[in-house]
């Protein structure tokens, strides 16, 4: 669920979220359904039931596919949409789990299972565990209900509010990622999760503010993203490493990130009806896994391929583009304004 830090940082927040509502007002026609029939493309959730997608994990055994969840209360449902079409070819039903509070992430692990992150907690400490779900990856894409496993969370240095879940895509570890107006932290998990027990996740790094993260295919790579960009870190031995700025789309609930399954791109997703989902070009290209943003995206095209109206689309992304850098200025602008006033 989207939230807010208190205090002018808040503030501040809440207005460029404002803005940000109404920045496609102004700057024209966003991402559509991707029209050339290709896979990984910019696309729509066009499903009326996802109206806070709050996580993507891209399908190992789906190529194209994408899996993602609501957030807040909305039940034990995962979904997997088309990025061809942006319908939804299956829904999920998780049993076994009791009734979900807050599910913010999504991940796949190297052993083909989706874990679903129930990690939210807006009052930053209301509750003194989480719960991770956990079940493969279905091999036939059609409404199912499975059994799910259920982990308890807790967090070494007490209970917080979290949004991003990522398993890596080598180890099988689990990390969480905690969201906090003053910086959160990165926090490991054990080397295996195990059901019946607590599952103490302790701090490992520091990390900024935090809707949701994805390792790269090669596991060398760590994406975060906010509201308002996103880095990739350089992972090694379970430990963050040097950092680099991705040319992040500007979206007006920017709540999810992940890795094309081949490492050739970010997807950057969005919450509220028909939210769009945004390709972003990795460095180095098809299957580098790289991560460090190459500028193109906003619906740019790939490099390999044409697509019909591309100037015209380029013209309108670059557009978006200095108005939501306009925004973004405007907003820090009155955070430091208004915590100049409050000393």
């Amino acid at each position: 669920m989207r939230s807010y830090p208190t205090g002018p940082a808040g503030r501040a927040a809440a207005l460029a979220a404002a803005l940000a509502v109404a920045v496609p007002l102004f700057a024209g026609a966003g991402p559509a359904v991707a029209d050339d029939g290709r896979p990984d493309r910019d696309f729509t959730i066009e499903d009326p039931r996802v109206t806070e997608s709050s996580g993507l994990a891209a399908s190992r055994g789906h190529p194209g596919v994408y899996w993602t969840h609501n957030d807040s209360d909305d039940g034990p449902y995962v979904y997997a949409v088309d990025s061809r079409t942006g319908k939804t070819l299956a829904t999920i039903t998780m049993r076994g789990v009791g009734e979900p509070r807050d599910v913010e992430g999504i991940s796949i692990g190297p052993d083909g299972d989706l874990y679903v992150g129930d990690i939210g907690d807006n009052l930053d400490g209301t509750w003194d565990h989480v719960w991770i779900y956990r079940f493969p990856e279905p091999k036939t894409l059609r409404d199912a209900t499975v059994t799910a496993v259920q982990y308890d969370v807790t967090y070494a240095d007490g209970a917080r509010n979290a949004e991003a879940l990522m398993v890596h895509p080598q180890t099988g570890r689990v990390y969480i990622a905690s969201k906090n107006e003053d910086g959160g932290g990165l926090y490991e998990g054990p080397a295996k999760l195990t059901a019946g027990s607590a599952n103490v996740f302790r701090r490992v790094g520091e990390v900024p503010w935090v809707t949701d993260g994805a390792f790269s295919p090669d596991g060398t790579r760590l994406v975060l993203r906010s509201y308002f960009s996103a880095r990739v870190y350089a992972f090694e031995d379970g430990r963050l490493g040097e950092d680099t700025s991705v040319a992040a789309p500007f979206q007006r609930q920017a709540e999810s990130v992940t890795y094309t399954a081949d490492g050739s791109a970010l997807m950057f997703g969005s919450e509220g009806a028909r939210s769009e989902v945004v390709r972003v070009e990795t460095e180095g290209g098809q299957g580098s896994g790289s991560g460090s943003g190459s500028g193109e995206g906003s619906g740019a095209p790939s490099k390999g391929g044409d697509r019909e109206g591309a100037g015209e689309a380029g013209e309108g992304g670059s557009g978006n583009a200095g108005l939501g850098a306009a925004v973004l200025v405007g907003a820090v602008a009155l955070w430091f304004a208004l915590k100049r006033r409050r000393k």
